[in-house]
């Protein structure tokens, strides 16, 4: 992450983790496969996430002080791609698989999210609200939870378009699509010139 992001990171988190301000300290998990397939895998307009502005746009707009990023299962040739992610300010979270099923099978992490966060709730951990990454209808259940507890924020899709039809009876102040110009703009990797 370039200095200057990391110092807006730092100024943000300071900001969103205050002592005594719980409402200022949001968390957010994201589905790293359903990000990376909703925007730069994406069958028309592909873009790339700029994982440092994210992660203030993040801290910024939705106080965010912790993020995890999830993905399916640690595969060697990507050491790159996971410092990176670290580098941006995520947690780095991976799925546990057998040795023996790695490359068999689809590195799913939406049941390890939906733990994580019911794990949270359960201990009582000190914070505000959830901010989730997808655009996966397996979280439905978990987000009309999280809404009947006052304990969601947000659901960032990142493509609009193919996001699951069951969030459409949330509401539109529980989620936001990141290809929307104005969102897209703020956290888009700026083409080299």
């Amino acid at each position: 992450m370039s200095k200057s992001y990391s110092v807006v990171l730092e100024k943000s988190m300071l900001y969103a983790t205050s002592a005594g301000d719980i409402s200022r300290r949001n968390i957010a998990f994201v589905d790293g496969q359903n990000l990376h397939m909703g925007t730069a895998k994406r069958a028309v307009d592909p873009w790339r996430v700029d994982l440092g502005r994210f992660r203030v746009y993040l801290s910024q707009k939705y106080h965010v002080s912790r993020a995890y990023y999830h993905l399916g299962y640690v595969n060697d040739e990507q050491q790159d791609l996971y410092e990176k992610i670290q580098n941006a300010g995520f947690i780095l979270v991976f799925k546990k698989h057998s040795s023996l099923m790695i490359g068999l099978k689809k590195g799913n992490v939406d049941s390890d999210i939906i733990f994580s966060i019911m794990k949270r709730l359960y201990k009582r951990e000190n914070f505000a609200k959830i901010v989730l990454v997808s655009g996966d209808g397996d979280y439905k259940l978990l987000v009309d939870f999280l809404i009947e507890e006052k304990k969601f924020e947000k659901i960032l899709f990142p493509d609009g378009k193919r996001a699951s039809s069951l969030y459409k009876r949330i509401g539109a102040p529980y989620f936001a699509s990141l290809e929307n110009k104005d969102i897209r703009k703020k956290i888009e990797m700026k083409k080299a010139p």
